[in-house]
């Protein structure tokens, strides 16, 4: 079809993404005539693959685990979050050049924006569970929204002193052991690991510390209910599941590509999480 722009998700592997039917939904609702596909692309051939976008038909990709570091080496230009977190997941071509954009902080931020607005007015302290590309993303769109104290909880100490590097005294690394005193004090709680996915150990801690009005928010969107946001919907804390980042963080690279920001819907968000549920 002549005309006809594309995008797609590059990953290794990539076959169970979920952007496909993202973006297929906003092109037909926005009556855009262009598709978005699957590249499944070794570490190895990243590199050739991403500067071949071109000739490929490609306007632009996502791109997830394991080339998010690779992207961003690869770009002439890259935006002040993919530089920060020295990973992109958004690249695209304009004049000849290929930029780069790291839309999981926005992802997340949206998501917190959508489901409690307001929700970072007078938010002192956040504890957030994990050290790795996830949590060093959460850390820095917390910081930048003015949370004052954020606790970076790991197993491995070494790793939360890694990404606490550099952030000053207000970001703060800790062990699994100090959880119980830290959830004490927090206005907010991110599970920033795998653990509650589907296939993977429940995230098993004690909420008993954590005060009503602490928002529960967790990455993991499948399934949309983990085990944490069972608990801490029971218990009557907010609790923010992981869909809302996987839509929002969508949206930058869909109007990099086609020309047009498109919404975050219900029924977008209620089309994702059947295909949740029944898989």
């Amino acid at each position: 079809m002549t005309g006809m722009m594309r995008a797609c998700v590059v990953g290794w592997p990539a076959r169970h993404s979920r952007s496909p039917m993202i973006h297929r939904y906003w092109l037909h609702q926005l009556g855009i005539p262009g598709d978005y596909v699957i590249e499944e692309v070794t570490q190895e051939a990243f590199p050739d693959f991403v500067r071949s976008l071109a000739p490929r038909g490609y306007a632009g990709c996502n791109v997830t685990v394991p080339h998010k570091e690779a992207a961003l080496r690869l770009a002439d230009e890259a935006d002040t979050a993919a530089q920060a977190l020295g990973a992109a997941n958004t690249l695209w071509l304009e004049g000849g050049r290929l930029c780069a954009a790291n839309s999981d902080v926005t992802g997340f931020l949206a998501s917190l924006d959508e489901a409690r607005p307001g929700w970072d007015s007078g938010l002192d302290v956040a504890v957030v569970l994990g050290a790795g590309g996830a949590a060093r993303g959460i850390v820095w769109g917390l910081v930048q929204r003015g949370v004052g104290t954020v606790h970076v909880v790991n197993r491995n100490l070494e790793r939360a002193h890694a990404l606490t590097s550099g952030y000053g005294e207000g970001v703060a690394p800790a062990g699994w052991p100090d959880l119980p005193h830290l959830l004490g004090e927090a206005d907010l709680l991110v599970n920033a690991t795998s653990l509650g996915m589907s296939g993977q150990p429940a995230l098993e801690i004690d909420l008993a510390p954590l005060p009503r009005h602490a928002i529960v928010a967790d990455i993991v969107y499948a399934p949309l209910e983990t085990p944490l946001l069972r608990v801490a919907r029971a218990r009557g804390n907010p609790a923010i599941d992981g869909l809302g980042m996987l839509l929002h963080q969508a949206v930058p690279g869909f109007e990099r590509w086609f020309g047009v920001c498109p919404e975050v819907t219900p029924e977008l968000r209620a089309l994702v999480a059947a295909d949740i549920e029944k898989s």
